[in-house]
Order: C-alpha cells, then sequence, then structure tokens
C-alpha cells in the first residue's frame, strides 16, 4: 500500500461490519497538489480508504486468510462533500453478501453526521499461491507485514479480535 489511509478502526462485528476513521492532515503528501490553495482529499483516495476498510473487515473476519484483497468493482459511486485538512472522514462498512473469493459491501462515509460518500463495493480476495503454488513465502510475507500494520498502527479503541502474540516478531 502505498497510503494507508485508515488511522484507527473504532468498532469491529467480525462478519458484519466495520467503522473505521481517517483524519485528513495537511501534512499529507497528496494535497500539495490537490488543490492548491483549496486543499481537499481525491476522490479516487476518499474511495480508497473504503476499499482499505472493507479489505480490513475481511482480513479480521477471515482471519488474513488471504494475502491479496482488491477493489473489483465500484457501483452507485456518489461523493457529497469536500474533506478538508483538519476533518475527520468516518468510514462505515456492512458486508451484503459473501462468495468464495468474493466480498460485497455496502460503503459509507462521514463529516461527523453529514454523508460525504456512499458505494457498493465487490472485493475479490485470493492468494497468490493460488496461481503459483511456488509462492506460498510470498502469501506468508504479505499476512506478517498486514498483521503487523494492523498491530501497530490501526488497531485502536476496542478488543482486538487477534492475539497480540500472534504477531510474528
Amino acid at each position: 500500500m502505498r497510503f494507508i489511509l485508515i488511522d484507527k478502526i473504532t468498532e469491529l462485528k467480525l462478519g458484519e461490519s466495520i467503522t473505521t476513521t481517517k483524519n485528513l492532515s495537511i501534512a499529507e503528501e497528496y494535497l500539495a497538489d490537490h488543490f492548491p490553495g483549496f486543499a481537499v482529499m481525491p476522490g479516487v483516495l476518499m474511495l480508497e480508504a473504503m476499499t482499505q476498510s472493507a479489505a480490513w473487515l475481511i482480513r479480521l473476519t477471515d482471519d488474513f486468510a488471504d494475502s491479496i484483497i482488491s477493489l473489483k468493482e465500484a457501483r452507485n459511486v456518489k461523493y457529497n462533500h469536500f474533506v478538508q485538512p483538519g476533518e475527520t472522514l468516518t468510514l462505515k462498512i456492512t458486508i451484503l453478501g459473501r462468495k468464495p473469493k468474493e466480498t460485497k459491501v455496502k460503503a459509507e462515509g462521514f463529516l461527523g453526521d453529514l454523508p460525504a460518500l456512499s458505494a457498493k463495493l465487490t472485493l475479490s480476495h485470493h492468494n497468490v499461491s493460488d496461481v503459483f503454488p511456488g509462492m506460498a513465502w510470498k502469501d506468508a510475507d504479505v499476512v506478517k507485514e498486514l498483521r503487523r500494520c494492523y498491530e501497530s498502527v490501526i488497531r485502536h479503541e476496542f478488543e482486538s479480535p487477534i492475539d497480540s502474540q500472534s504477531v510474528p516478531e
């Protein structure tokens, strides 16, 4: 991930929903160009923050079973408000349905009580070793790094569903 767009998980119901936050800071490097004199979070990064939130819900629900989770489809994406430095974007993701290797979610973003964006997302999840069995080591490396990221950066304010001893040293 080039940008980690989730600062913390504030609520988690495994297999059901997740609530996350992104505190937009003027220090975010992409704000220098978007837009000079009127800094706002780019819409594509707002969508990416929703995707990352949904990916954490899938990872935590499935105990990191898949190393790769990616956006397959975004439908009915609606942007209602700009997100500016100093504001907190709260993202609420709810699972609508699951199939093997695919999850559909309802994603909503808020600035306080104001709707900022919404979408229906489909995420694909798999392992590199599903196609290249000799690459199982890569899946293990990716999962190890994701667990470390979760434990050190994102997990806050709720009881973790993952025992902290499960994070490799």
